[in-house]
């Protein structure tokens, strides 16, 4: 299958510590061309490092070799660097969010249909084990009909350490407008409780910018004393309807001590989830008999009769709760991808080029998920319950697999 050529624009940590790496060596559908930044060594520091060419945006959005642009800026830069790539007709696969706003965002996937190019969004997480495991144990019914669920993440973040800014370009991102802690981490559980659940149809939130005035409090710090203005939200709690009659809600919050939950209960079990932002965590399910005691027999031996011919009041009483009594067990993980894989999303991409099928990361999820977080916000500011505007189709899973690491990239081949 021929390869798909891609151009990086965004060399910043994400594409250093994991993404370049992945994109060139994991995914054998991948062609990495080049990458782009505004700080030009980054730029040369990923074309010196693997063997590809240093670039600039426009170089990238004008090569015709190029099908897709990978935009790793920002926050604040995701309009502007998948509108221009867009408008040269390029596909594009951007980092959460896709745009700061959803008013923004709306622009852009007009002009998806407009351009009739391929979009998509991260976090590509959800395509990980344990989150694929995870939904085919539910579609299957392991804890019958999902009824609840329950997604909460919690984090302090805090000036208190000397590398504290509040430049975009720096450290503190969870601060930065666009790339809030909802809009950052919070990405993660909507994309997977999208994936398990499928569309919002209702939302009802409280909380905002609790405290958007705030002061720098490490004395090492060149700004001690100093006071700045968050300018994103802080603390959401919502409460989340679901198109398929499924009841959620969705706590995040970075001003917090860290605490994370992830649950979903259903009419005959329920389901404890791990970290979406982890691709391989445990899942485990709580429901009567997932762990029966059993009575092991050697050769020669036979039933203990009392039991079998339930013939004694106080053994039919102990087999009665031994059935009826939960019990937890820890669940295996069904698929591949359980090593870090960000970039698995641009790799079913590609393949959905190859195969003309509808990629797994489709923008739609992106999009729903932002509307979702204004959803919140609006709640917030009206005091009422926010009816959504967009829906988007729940993304086909993929296989179960029991394939390498090197191999699971067949089950994007579909």
């Amino acid at each position: 299958m021929k390869k798909v050529k891609v151009g990086v624009v965004g060399c910043g940590g994400i594409c250093k510590a994991t993404y370049m790496k992945n994109m060139v060596e994991m995914f054998e559908i991948i062609d990495v061309v080049g990458a782009a930044d505004l700080i030009e060594s980054r730029a040369q520091w990923m074309a010196d490092k693997y063997g590809i060419k240093k670039m600039t945006v426009d170089e990238i959005i004008n090569d015709p070799e190029i099908e897709i642009v990978v935009n790793l800026t920002y926050p604040e830069s995701h309009y502007e660097i998948t509108k221009a790539a867009m408008e040269h007709g390029k596909h594009v696969y951007c980092e959460k969010m896709m745009a700061p706003t959803f008013a923004e965002a709306t622009e852009l996937m007009q002009l998806m249909k407009e351009k009739n190019v391929m979009y998509t969004t991260a976090p590509d997480t959800f395509l990980g084990a344990w989150e694929q495991s995870a939904r085919k144990y539910l579609d299957d019914g392991i804890i019958g009909k999902p009824v609840t669920v329950h997604a909460q993440v919690t984090s302090r973040y805090q000036p208190e350490s000397p590398f504290f800014d509040t430049e975009p370009k720096h450290f503190f991102f969870p601060l930065h407008y666009g790339g809030g802690f909802p809009f950052d981490l919070g990405g993660y559980y909507l994309h997977e409780m999208i994936n398990l659940f499928g569309s919002v149809k209702r939302v009802t939130g409280f909380g905002g910018n609790i405290n958007p005035n705030r002061v720098y409090t490490n004395p090492k710090h060149p700004k001690y004393k100093e006071t700045f203005e968050v300018n994103t939200p802080t603390t959401l709690l919502a409460a989340l309807e679901f198109e398929n009659g499924v009841l959620g809600t969705f706590h995040i919050s970075s001003d917090s001590y860290m605490s994370q939950n992830f649950t979903v209960t259903g009419t005959d079990g329920t389901m404890k989830l791990g970290d979406p932002n982890m691709f391989n965590d445990r899942i485990s399910v709580l429901r009567p008999g997932a762990a029966p005691s059993m009575e092991r027999l050697f050769p020669g031996m036979q039933p203990d009769a009392g039991k079998a011919n339930m013939a004694n009041g106080d053994n039919d009483v102990q087999q009665l709760a031994e059935f009826t009594m939960p019990q937890s067990v820890e669940l295996p993980l069904l698929h591949g991808f359980y090593e870090s894989s960000r970039g698995v999303g641009l790799a079913d991409m590609c393949y959905a080029l190859r195969n003309n099928r509808r990629p797994r990361c489709h923008a739609d999820i992106g999009y729903h998920s932002i509307e979702i977080i204004h959803a919140i916000e609006e709640s917030c500011k009206t005091g009422q319950i926010y009816n959504m505007t967009t829906t988007c189709e729940r993304p086909k899973p993929i296989a179960p697999s029991a394939l390498s690491v090197t191999g699971q990239e067949a089950t994007l081949d579909d």
